[in-house]
């Protein structure tokens, strides 16, 4: 490969890493706005009763699953190609596909649901959870423990806690001129 073929190669390279972000930010914003939030939570709040945590998924799954890819991932792209000209959903997903292990965060975990039923499957479970009161609360167990026993060479314990010092104001030096 010569200097021109891999300045092109790594100009149309970045120029799909751009479009790529650009995408994400914009299903960032989409999943964050009040008309999103709303489908979702109406659509998890109609199924999540038929999901249970056993190792055997059941037939209706799979049908859910396809509504909520055909509800939630109809959406999205309809929003995209409202907000991006010229938006391909298909080469998004491709693009998707490829960086799947580099990615992180909850918009991913959410676009995973899409793909990886055990992701979707997760995220009903977690909602069942959370409404049903059944969330195991990790602060119990929490216990914060300083590193250092001391500030300033003496100990936190032996310092007393004082406000700081009032500001005084300070008399106006007036500018004589003789």
């Amino acid at each position: 490969m010569d200097f021109q073929e891999e300045e092109l190669a790594s100009s149309s390279s970045s120029i799909a890493d751009t479009k790529f972000d650009i995408t994400i930010g914009h299903i960032e914003d989409i999943i964050m706005e009040d008309e999103f939030q709303d489908l979702q939570q109406k659509f998890l709040e109609k199924y999540y009763k038929e999901f249970d945590d056993s190792e055997e998924n059941k037939f209706i799954y799979t049908d859910i699953h396809q509504e909520y890819i055909n509800l939630v991932e109809k959406f999205i792209e309809e929003e995209l190609t409202r907000r991006m000209q010229g938006f391909c959903m298909s080469e998004f997903s491709k693009q998707l596909v490829k960086r799947k292990e580099e990615l992180e965060g909850e918009i991913f975990e959410m676009l995973l649901t899409f793909s990886d039923f055990m992701a979707f499957k997760e995220m009903f479970l977690d909602y069942r959870a959370s409404q049903e009161g059944t969330t195991i609360d990790l602060s119990e167990g929490l216990v914060i423990t300083p590193l250092a026993k001391t500030v300033g060479g003496s100990s936190c314990e032996d310092t007393p806690l004082e406000p700081p010092p009032k500001k005084r104001n300070s008399p106006r030096k007036e500018n004589s001129k003789k």
